[in-house]
Formats: C-alpha cells, sequence, structure tokens
C-alpha cells in the first residue's frame, strides 16, 4: 500500500513538474530587425564617403530615430576585409516591419525633410556611385531567448 501510495505521489509530482514546460510553446520569440547594408569604399574616396554618411546618411537616420522608426543605427568597418568583401556595414535596428501604406507615409516625410523629391534623392544616390560599391545587403530579425 506504502509502495502504490509512493508512486502515486512520484507520479503526480512528475505531473505537476512537466505541465509548466509543456504549457511552454518555445524558448524563444522574434525580436527587432536589424538592415545591413555591405559597401565597398573604392580607392581615394574614403574621406568623401564618411562625409556623406556623416551629414546626409546621418541627418535621415536621425529623423527616423525622433519620429521612432529607427532604434539604432551604426557603421561598422572591416578591420582586416579580404579581397571582395566589403570594408563598411551600415546597420540600421528597428522594431516593426511597416506596411505598404506605412512605408510611402514615411517616404513622403522623408523627402519633404530632405527638401529633395525622388528623380533628385536618386540622382544623389547616383552621384554616390564614384565613391562606393553596394555589394547587398540582408535584413535579419533577432531572436529572443527566454
Amino acid at each position: 500500500m506504502k509502495i502504490h501510495a509512493l508512486i502515486s505521489f512520484a507520479l503526480a509530482t512528475a505531473a505537476i513538474a512537466v505541465t509548466p514546460a509543456v504549457a511552454q510553446r518555445s524558448n524563444s520569440e522574434p525580436g527587432n530587425y536589424t538592415s545591413i547594408s555591405m559597401i565597398k569604399v573604392l580607392p581615394g574616396q574614403f574621406e568623401n564617403y564618411m562625409d556623406f554618411l556623416a551629414n546626409q546618411w546621418k541627418k535621415q537616420n536621425e529623423f527616423a530615430k525622433k519620429k521612432g522608426y529607427l532604434v539604432s543605427y551604426h557603421v561598422l568597418s572591416a578591420i582586416d576585409p579580404r579581397a571582395g568583401e566589403p570594408d563598411l556595414f551600415l546597420v540600421m535596428e528597428f522594431k516593426d516591419w511597416p506596411t505598404t501604406a506605412e512605408s510611402k507615409r514615411r517616404q513622403d516625410e522623408f523627402v519633404a525633410m530632405m527638401k529633395m523629391d525622388e528623380h533628385q534623392m536618386d540622382a544623389a544616390s547616383a552621384g554616390r556611385g564614384p565613391m562606393r560599391t553596394q555589394m547587398g545587403s540582408m535584413t535579419l530579425q533577432e531572436v529572443l531567448l527566454k
């Protein structure tokens, strides 16, 4: 009888201990997004590109940060890039992926803030061509571990 009671108690205790683990769906949850642009600065253009980043790029990102669109932004330099690898990584962290309508609204705000229309902004981007090569970009989402 004592053995039966001990086994029943042990099974009940094990069931209680397992229940929270079974109820937990995942040990992770989605976090912020990070967009990374990979840039190869062309020879003799480092300071010119730094001027662009310190002025126009920073102005755009400070505006986005003030509006709550960006959490943070960074320029990271590869210390010893191998042949064919980027020199710089332009990193922007944001919380939410905007809807199409929200993206359009934000674009309109940027156009007004920059005092340039889309054609002028496109031409300015092309003007940076002699300074750098965009080697690609990626967007990642942080996985927060519980």
